[in-house]
């Protein structure tokens, strides 16, 4: 009896520590399990919120105030005479504010045709991998414009200059060096050049950055309009750029057939051949300032 008893106590012993080493393993498993990343956010896709002429996917962080200085200058077949299209020049000034870190609100003048815009830009998805995937980035951007410019010829109401751009932006990171992003664009003028112009345009955009240094790129824009009147006299927008960012600012080179810097003027009426050599020379330089420290409220 006491050897059954030594027998059975040891044995319940045994049973007992295995119960609670299970019990600890299940445990740290459960922990490691939570404590792993549920989601593994992407950054960075592009450098600033302007690919060449249009928007990217990218939106500031909360509380961040974004200046942007637009400027494209003639065309370079203008010849020696006009300096190559340097003493022409076209300015674009634009203030855009974070309210968070998926929400931007925008206004801005373009000097081309005196037109002002506003636009609001949200984030909806995020490119992240993990136990939550999702394999690219979409932001939804809106924008609104008015044309200032004076036209004596024609009665220009105030509804007659509005128009408006929305598009799907759609990016995605494929590696540290490659970057790619869609934008199916939808444009409404509210006023064309004639009657055979059709107010509603439809375009997909495609662009892309390539990385060359960590702080250089080297971008592509293009701008392909689905269903324009066949003789209306307008191109595709295309615009190639490099990129240089130092610090606080994005200092951004390019060369395009396009002189508006708003959705509503460059995707619908581009005039420029860009093969032709109706090609512009310009630069954006944006600066960030961040107003409000990030978790605080006003």
């Amino acid at each position: 009896m006491g050897f059954l008893f030594r027998f059975g106590a040891v044995f319940g012993y045994l049973v007992l520590m295995a119960g609670c080493a299970y019990g600890q393993d299940s445990l740290l498993d459960q922990l490691e399990e939570e404590a792993s990343p549920i989601e593994d956010l992407t950054y960075g896709t592009f450098k600033g919120t302007r690919l060449i002429n249009g928007h990217t996917i990218e939106t500031r962080g909360a509380g961040n105030l974004d200046f942007i200085i637009s400027h494209r200058f003639g065309r370079v077949n203008s010849g020696g005479y006009n300096f190559f299209g340097l003493d022409d020049a076209n300015v674009r000034l634009g203030l855009a504010y974070s309210f968070t870190d998926n929400l931007t609100v925008g206004v801005g003048r373009n000097s081309f045709q005196k037109v002002y815009d506003g636009f609001v830009k949200y984030k909806l998805l995020k490119q992240q991998s993990g136990k939550k995937q999702m394999p690219v980035t979409m932001t939804w951007y809106s924008n609104m414009s008015v044309n200032t410019f004076k036209r004596p010829e024609l009665p220009m109401s105030f509804e007659r200059r509005l128009a408006y751009a929305n598009q799907l932006l759609i990016a995605r990171k494929f590696s540290e060096g490659l970057f790619l992003q869609l934008m199916p664009s939808y444009v409404h003028q509210n006023l064309v050049p004639s009657a055979m112009d059709r107010n509603d345009l439809f375009a997909l955009g495609v662009g892309g950055r390539l990385k060359l240094t960590p702080r250089t790129s080297l971008n592509m824009e293009y701008y392909y309009r689905v269903n324009p009147y066949e003789d209306d006299g307008f191109y595709n927008s295309l615009a190639i750029g490099f990129d240089i960012e130092t610090g606080g600012h994005v200092f951004q080179l390019q060369l395009t057939n396009a002189q508006s810097m708003t959705e509503t003027g460059f995707i619908p009426a581009t005039t420029g051949n860009f093969w032709d050599g109706d090609i512009h020379f310009g630069f954006n330089i944006s600066r960030s300032f961040q107003l409000k420290e990030k978790g605080k409220k006003w």
